[in-house]
């Protein structure tokens, strides 16, 4: 069929070049281009639902966000002791249906970093809730004036929770922590959650799976495991442990395509994190 369907192209471009352009049968023109499209045109499967609502978890409607604060070198100290003081503050505040998963500054990585992600119960509404009343608030606003002081840049992304894992908690320490960030090819968000649903029981059994997460505003296509450890020894042995599971070697076999970009922090927490 397609060596027909490119007989007739050609033989209408040749009467084309001929000046018998109005001699050429419109039918076998019209035929022939349109033949040779439908080889190429490719058909798009019909969805019922979005990427975001196969995959996170429906019936706790948390949306979460993540920050990252890149810090004048000569200012972390300060920059600590302030989000000490406010950050928790607001945690507690039952007016605000929001919370302080955890809170940290890079360790390796990005130098002079701080990570902060919060959960806002309730999803979007919750957030803007949230910020219309901290901005009615002075001492957040103060808190702002004075850590813009202190910054070199800033980003953020809001985030939802794959369903396959568990929600992150409060838990002692002390830990050092690793957020593990995927810049993932457009359209394989799905067949990513499809493996981690079946690889995140091999990385539960030390408990040091703490939370997945996948992008919704910001950076997109982008996920972020965050992973606990006691220090970098044991973090080595867990990951290394992980090769004679059965089932790991091809779940990382099958993802590493679908990957862009990938980068590690390691964090520590400060001192008012709930995750210690």
């Amino acid at each position: 069929m397609a060596s027909r369907v490119l007989q007739r192209v050609a033989t209408g471009l040749h009467w084309r070049r001929a000046g018998l352009q109005a001699n050429v049968p419109a039918a076998i023109t019209a035929r022939g281009f349109s033949g040779l499209k439908s080889l190429f045109v490719r058909k798009v499967d019909p969805r019922k639902d979005a990427h975001s609502h196969l995959l996170s978890k429906k019936e706790d409607n948390n949306l979460y966000k993540i920050q990252f604060h890149n810090v004048k070198p000569e200012c972390l100290d300060a920059y600590n002791e302030l989000c000490e003081e406010v950050l928790p503050s607001i945690h507690a505040d039952p007016e605000y249906p929001c919370e302080l998963v955890g809170t940290w500054n890079t360790w390796y990585g990005e130098q002079d970093q701080a990570v902060h992600l919060w959960r806002y119960r309730g999803g979007y509404p919750a957030l803007t809730e949230v910020m219309n009343k901290l901005r009615q608030n002075k001492g957040f606003m103060n808190y702002r004036d004075e850590r813009g002081k202190m910054l070199l840049s800033r980003r953020n992304q809001l985030l939802l929770e794959f369903s396959f894992w568990n929600e992150p908690v409060p838990r002692p320490g002390p830990n050092i922590y690793e957020l593990r960030s995927y810049q993932l090819r457009p359209g394989t968000m799905i067949e990513w959650g499809n493996y981690w649903a079946r690889a995140i029981e091999i990385r539960q059994q030390n408990q040091e799976a703490v939370g997945g997460f996948f992008s919704q505003i910001g950076s997109l296509y982008q996920v972020h495991h965050l992973w606990a450890y006691k220090d970098l020894q044991s973090r080595d042995a867990i990951r290394n442990a992980a090769w004679h599971r059965d089932g790991w070697d091809e779940v990382v076999y099958y993802t590493v395509p679908l990957i862009q970009h990938m980068e590690s922090r390691i964090m520590i927490p400060m001192k008012t994190s709930p995750l210690k």
